[in-house]
Parts: structure tokens; sequence; C-alpha cells
């Protein structure tokens, strides 16, 4: 290969250490020949005379330097989520429904401090009307089991009794009056009077002049006054 045809920027074949490789010709040397870059290896070279220059490869596209088989695709990009707020048919943005305050059930102001409460009365607020609902719901039960009268021991009932007739009476007569009156019923045992008995002895040993029953005669008692 003649000087003249040697070209700055283009790739040539040039034989290096006995071997073919393709060189780019970046510029010329001071010392004469040129300034060249092994494209295999990126080293610098010293292409001293044209003669160890073959044809030129590759033309312009390998003098930019790009790297053979190094793909030029580019990563396909992926959109971004749209951030931009839905319109209406009108062209405005979409507006975001508001969520509807709370209200104090005891002056219906709407105004509520940190800590959930209303600022003028210090009442709590009322979070929903599923709340309203639960509470009322709650208040009924309430209301019901309050209504319901509180079921009385046998024990309890005996001593009503005895307190009501004012006059000595044995478990068995207790039992029954109880029973009658609905004070107190048998859960199903087969001597309730004995079970009741039983709890009037023990009442009476423990407690002694504090309890509520007086033994008058042989299972007899009566109602201390």
């Amino acid at each position: 290969m003649k000087k003249s045809e040697v070209k700055i920027g283009h790739v040539y074949a040039a034989k290096v250490s006995d071997k073919m490789v393709e060189v780019r010709i970046d510029g010329e040397n001071r010392h004469g020949g040129w300034n060249a870059t092994n494209l295999s290896t990126r080293k610098k070279l010293h292409i001293k005379s044209p003669a160890r220059l073959r044809v030129a490869v590759g033309g312009h596209t390998l003098a930019t330097g790009a790297k053979k088989g190094r793909s030029t695709k580019k990563a396909k990009r992926v959109p971004k989520a749209n951030t931009t707020p839905t319109s209406t048919p009108t062209g405005e943005p979409e507006a975001k429904p508001e969520t509807a305050p709370g209200v104090c059930p005891n002056c219906g102001a709407t105004e509520v401090d940190d800590d959930g409460d209303c600022a003028k009365c210090h009442e709590p607020k009322v979070a929903s009307a599923n709340t309203k609902g639960t509470k009322a719901k709650t208040a009924r039960a309430k209301k019901v089991k309050a209504d319901k009268p509180k079921r009385i021991s046998g024990l309890d009932a005996a001593a009503k009794v005895l307190e009501e007739s004012g006059q000595p009476m044995t478990a068995k007569e207790m039992v029954e009056v109880a029973e009658t009156k609905g004070y107190w019923k048998s859960p199903g045992g087969k001597t309730p009077h004995a079970t009741v008995y039983s709890a009037i002895i023990r009442e009476i040993v423990k407690k002694g002049d504090t309890s509520r029953f007086v033994k008058t005669e042989r299972g007899k008692f009566t109602a201390k006054r």
C-alpha cells in the first residue's frame, strides 16, 4: 500500500506480531509513519511503513472507534406511568370526593382537636354512621340486660323468704316458697332443700353474728332482725 492511500480515521488490516489484525489510523507520528490502535486489544501502535498495511476494511464505520460485534440497539424505554389527573367531559380534572367530617354528639360541632375530641365541648366526635349504629345497638343491648331481673342463688332466695315470712321455716319450706314466688328454681338437683340447708349452716358458722340466718330449733331457721 502506498503512503498516499493511507487515510487518517480509516481501518486497515495490518500484520502485528505475525498476526493480521484490524487497526485504526489515529494520526501521523512525528517520527514518521502513523499512530494507530489495535481494535482487538485496544493497544496503541506505531505504523512506521505503509507496507505493513493492507486494504482498508470497514471504511468510516469502524473509523469511529466502535467495538466490532457490539450491539448498537438501544434499550427499549419503558413509558412512565401517567400521573396526570383524569379529566371530566368538560376538560377539567376530576375532583376527589371529600370525606365528611365527624360530628360531635354533644354540641353538633365538626371542629376536633388532635386527640379526636370536639374543640368546643371536648366530647368525643362520632366517626361515621356505622359508629352511631353500633353505639345504638350497644345501648339497646345494655338496656335489655338491665331490665332482665338478676338471678339470685338458693341461699339468697331462702334469706328473702324468711325475711318476708317473719316465722321460722325449714329448708324444704323455704325452697317451695321461693319456687312458687319465682325467686329461685332448683337447677335440677334431687334434694335442693338439702343443698340450701347446708349453705345456711355454712353461713352461720362462717359469719357468726353477721349471718342472715338464726337457727331456732332443730331443722328450722328464721331471719336475723
